[in-house]
């Protein structure tokens, strides 16, 4: 499942909490295609204290002290992309570890790994100085966070503006960071509002219960990871999903059949009942949507 703003969270706090003040012995990139940068040089990361990690949108970024008093500070940024995890192990990792894209040698024989599952490798890691780091392409196109606080329900409105499905504009990094597939699914199902209606035909009403749905399901998952989830971060998370992945089960509010409509990689889950006024949403393997 594709790691979004509640998973990047979880894996940024502990991290954090985990890594702050811990040593770099060395690092490698394994994954041939993991590492976008190369200047200054992973090896440049040998001898300096990781300050902390956090995160931005989907992206993890890992504050590194600088080696001495004159030294500049350094940034590690990662992301999963699709199948992506970073993982914080005790032990080094060995040859036959075919997953691993990116290898830090911690003091105390520990190591953190970006590890990527199955044939795409898509997950990426950059090293770049500080000053740099807000400038980077990766971050300096975001729009603002979708969570704790996206901004007042006009403020939501007017992010949302564009005359696109709304299942499609929340997934547009550019518009607001952080939501993908799986919580847009989730979200829309709280707002009770079709994944198809026009970010530009929100009332006041409607952006006000879709800003309080992107905060709620938000928080309630990263408060759920809190609980459940502890080092190092699981291959398979165990996200607390209640429509996506779900169709032919009953709507967890309503008892109507959840349905979804199926793109080549990719479906959109939903309730007819809550969601679209009973009105189920033609499947895109057969014919067209719905409108």
């Amino acid at each position: 499942m594709v790691p979004e703003l509640p998973e990047v969270e979880i894996t940024a706090r502990l991290l954090d909490g985990a890594l702050a003040g811990a040593v770099v012995e060395s690092a490698t990139a394994p994954g041939i295609n993991a590492l976008k940068t190369f200047d200054p040089p992973l090896s440049a990361l040998a001898g300096r204290t990781v300050a902390g990690v956090r995160r931005r949108g989907k992206n993890i970024v890992a504050d590194i002290a600088p080696a001495d008093e004159e030294g500049e500070r350094l940034a590690l940024l990662i992301h999963l992309m699709s199948a992506g995890r970073l993982q914080l192990f005790d032990t080094r990792a060995g040859p036959r570890d075919r997953t691993s894209r990116l290898l830090v040698a911690l003091d105390g024989g520990r190591e953190l790994r970006l590890r990527e599952f199955g044939s795409k490798q898509a997950a990426w890691v950059k090293l770049l100085r500080a000053g740099e780091l807000e400038a980077d392409e990766a971050l300096a196109k975001l729009g603002p966070e979708a969570w704790p606080d996206p901004g007042s329900p006009q403020r939501l409105r007017e992010l949302l503006s564009a005359p696109r499905p709304l299942h499609t504009v929340l997934r547009d990094q550019r518009t607001i960071a952080g939501i993908g597939r799986s919580w847009a699914d989730e979200i829309l199902w709280r707002a009770r509002l079709s994944p198809y209606k026009r970010g530009s035909e929100l009332d006041d009403e409607e952006a006000g219960r879709l800003r309080d749905a992107i905060v709620e399901t938000l928080a309630d998952a990263i408060a759920h990871y809190e609980q459940v989830i502890s080092l190092p971060i699981p291959d398979k998370l165990p996200m607390p999903l209640q429509v996506h992945r779900h169709e032919g089960e009953p709507c967890p509010r309503c008892g109507e059949t959840l349905r979804a409509v199926h793109f080549e990689d990719y479906t959109i889950a939903y309730c007819p009942a809550c969601q679209t006024g009973g009105r189920v949403l033609k499947d895109r393997r057969l014919s067209r949507l719905l409108k």
